[in-house]
């Protein structure tokens, strides 16, 4: 074999070896590649002319300066697999916000049901009450009755006959009525002080008591329950009698 047919084989080696070796040399640049930031951005999210994000500086200032740098510096794989698991996580994240959601709807619907049964709640309350009142009222219309039908038969008594006992027994028969329903009579005595929330004046006259003092009852009132269902009528003593 000659020395050139010797110095074949390795030139056809290292022919052979060149291009591979700068195949290799390539394929291991790749790790070292610059990952662009903005990959890593989920890409439904829009962008504008500029091709960034909208809310990029809010994005920016969540996250943090050293994670935008961590991102840029870890190689593809690793990128991958923390958004894979990133993509995990957000799926997780909506389950529950799915879940939360079918809680509020339901809750809601309760509260709607709760709302519907305390207004008819307060509907049977408020028919309770009423029917309470009609049979309250009729209750004392027919105690009443009965003084009627004893006011009627006096009246029915011949001319001759003296009334005034039947009148006075049925009148007491109509206090006890009124007192049963805890109803008082108002019918201050002349000289007691004028009360405007008992009291209805109705002129000022001459009379002996002391001036501004109730001088005649005209119509007495009532108080039912501590609460004045009608003002006495009273006329008010001027002073004037009372100084001569």
């Amino acid at each position: 074999m000659s020395e050139q047919d010797a110095s074949d084989p390795a030139e056809s080696v290292a022919d052979e070896t060149g291009p591979q070796s700068d195949g290799d040399a390539s394929d291991a640049a790749t790790p070292d590649e610059v990952i662009d930031p903005g990959e890593v951005i989920d890409p439904g999210e829009s962008r504008d002319g500029d091709g960034a994000v909208d809310g990029e500086a809010e994005f920016e200032g969540s996250v943090g300066e050293d994670l935008v740098d961590r991102i840029a510096e870890s190689d593809p794989e690793s990128v991958a697999h923390e958004l894979a698991a990133l993509r995990t996580r957000v799926g997780g994240l909506e389950e529950q916000l799915d879940a939360r959601e079918e809680e509020l709807d339901d809750v809601t619907e309760k509260l709607k049901r709760k709302q519907a049964e305390f207004q008819n709640y307060k509907k049977r309350m408020e028919q309770r009450r009423e029917e309470e009142k009609q049979r309250a009222t009729e209750d004392l219309v027919s105690r009443l009755l009965d003084v009627r039908d004893n006011l009627q038969r006096a009246l029915e008594q011949d001319e001759d006959v003296d009334i005034r006992g039947g009148v006075e027994s049925t009148l007491r028969s109509f206090d006890d009525v009124l007192d049963q329903e805890n109803v008082d009579v108002v019918e201050p005595e002349p000289g007691e002080e004028v009360d405007p929330h008992r009291h209805e004046v109705l002129v000022t006259v001459e009379s002996e008591h002391p001036e501004g003092t109730i001088a005649e009852v005209h119509r007495p009132g009532y108080v039912m329950a501590e609460k004045v269902i009608r003002e006495a009528q009273v006329t008010v003593s001027d002073g004037s009698g009372g100084a001569e």
